[in-house]
């Protein structure tokens, strides 16, 4: 069900991108080491190595890039007399290096991975690639070439692209260096994901989605300040709703925008969330009358899931409501509690736009939700929240009710110190659900608390070496992987930015 009104408007205000040409800063190469992730040796240029058959050498572009690889080919010897054969692979971490791709059998789609092999049939020559990657490695090896002579990489750049534009980030001062470092992650986390929309991770997926576009944009604000192109992301899921008005939880750009098949309880919701920030940053009362009706129907499409009890229907499809990537948590809690936070994002909107009637039934609304969600899922001998018909207890179910307003001050602070000790709990994995929880702990004057969090999670990314945040971290397991393999994990994810919003505006 398009609406070409609001996708004119969304795509009238598309960021252009940005080119830079970066060069090779040093070769390297890696040995395993599973405690620490990988160790690096620098090595000769490669601009001084001949390269036979079997031969490989891994370049390194010194940061996460996302862009366009050339190879300036040459060779020594005789005339070449066949084609060479190489095999290209790219690393956002030295880790994938480690995988085989023919090995790879998990269930997201091998044709992520990022390689290449190619015949190049003229030497000299520029090898250009036609595909975009994102990267910090590059490992070339020689599958087979003419034992007359050998090949000579010239030179290799990287024409990178973002519509972000590093002129225009606000300046960030401290003089903690761990603070500094993960705001410059952070930074160039968002930077990078940054493309004609906010990409999830430039890698892998490389569309826009709502979960992350609330976290990518709050960033935003206080680092590049792009509200425009906020504004457009808004407009594009405004404009390609599903039949019944509910909202997309991703959608494509090209060959031309469209609404993926993936829906989730969630991520519609955090539509109403994501307005309400980007009117409480730019006061843009034009797109804020635009996007209400869009908005309000999310709310209301929601409450149709509601059940007998007065609470969000549980399901056992997979992916019915995101919450976080962990296969085993219910999300039934959870998803309460994102409704009473989509609630009062949905009432501060009706405020301003003087909806007096409509905000007096959304607060209705909310009263009841939060009323029924204490009967249905606090559990007085326990102490806190429980979710599904296994009374399941996580992390992410208080998290969301304290950021629903189910439970508020004392009683929440004391419901999370309850929660840090308890062994049997279902923890979080991902940067994103660390992100609500750090936004849990502040909005109950945790601020405190919360650095330290950032510090120990985000913190422990720096200290293995990341360019750039991950889509997925278990300081336990820092190799883990949800697709089956680290080949196919995302090291720079739009919803691990978080770090630069949290520092600049509260420290």
């Amino acid at each position: 069900m398009k609406n070409n009104e609001l996708l004119k408007k969304a795509l009238k205000n598309l960021p252009r991108l940005n080119e830079i040409e970066v060069e090779v800063t040093q070769t390297v190469s890696f040995s395993l080491d599973r405690e620490r992730n990988t160790l690096k040796k620098v090595e000769p240029s490669y601009k001084e190595k001949l390269l036979n058959k079997g031969d490989e050498v891994i370049l390194d572009f010194g940061n996460h890039q996302v862009g366009y690889l050339e190879l300036n080919l040459d060779y020594r010897g005789s005339h070449p007399d066949a084609p060479v054969w190489l095999r290209i692979q790219f690393a956002e971490q030295p880790i994938e290096l480690f995988e085989n791709a023919k090995e790879y059998q998990g269930w997201i789609s091998s044709s992520w991975i990022e390689e290449e092999q190619i015949h190049i049939d003229l030497v000299p020559s520029v090898l250009k690639l036609e595909r975009r990657y994102a990267f910090r490695y590059v490992k070339i090896q020689v599958i087979d070439i003419s034992s007359k002579f050998s090949l000579l990489i010239k030179d290799a750049t990287c024409t990178a692209v973002s519509s972000a534009d590093d002129t225009c980030l606000k300046a960030y001062k401290t003089t903690n260096d761990l603070h500094r470092k993960m705001d410059q992650v952070a930074c160039r986390t968002l930077h990078n994901c940054m493309q004609t929309v906010f990409e999830d991770g430039p890698k892998r997926d490389r569309r826009l989605w709502l979960g992350d576009l609330r976290i990518q944009a709050l960033t935003n604000y206080e680092t590049y300040e792009n509200s425009e192109m906020v504004k457009s992301c808004l407009y594009l899921f405004a404009a390609l709703p599903f039949g019944n008005g509910q909202m997309g939880a991703c959608l494509f750009l090209e060959p031309e925008p469209e609404v993926d098949d993936t829906v989730m309880f969630d991520y519609s919701l955090f539509f109403v969330a994501a307005l309400r920030d980007y009117y409480k940053k730019t006061k843009d009362m034009e797109t804020l009358v635009d996007l209400w009706p869009t908005a309000l129907s999310q709310i209301y499409i929601a409450e149709e899931k509601i059940g007998d009890q007065g609470v969000v229907l549980d399901s056992d499809a997979m992916g019915w409501c995101f919450v976080d990537w962990n296969l085993v948590l219910n999300k039934q809690a959870s998803a309460q509690g994102i409704f009473l936070y989509a609630l009062n994002a949905a009432i501060e909107l009706a405020d301003e736009l003087n909806e007096i009637e409509e905000q007096k039934n959304l607060k209705k609304i909310y009263n009841n939700a939060k009323s029924d969600a204490l009967k249905a899922f606090w559990d007085d001998s326990q102490e806190c929240f429980v979710s599904g018909n296994q009374q399941q207890i996580s992390m992410a179910s208080q998290v969301w009710m304290i950021l629903g307003g189910a439970i508020e001050g004392e009683e929440a602070r004391h419901l999370l110190e309850r929660m840090e000790n308890r062994k049997d709990k279902i923890d979080m994995v991902t940067p994103y659900m660390y992100h609500n929880y750090v936004e849990a702990l502040i909005s109950l004057g945790e601020k405190e608390k919360a650095l330290t969090k950032i510090e120990e999670y985000w913190g422990g990314m720096v200290s293995r070496g990341a360019d750039t945040f991950w889509e997925l971290f278990n300081p336990d397991n820092p190799n883990e992987s949800p697709y089956g393999g680290t080949i196919v994990n995302s090291y720079c994810h739009a919803w691990s930015c978080g770090p630069a919003y949290f520092l600049r505006k509260y420290y």
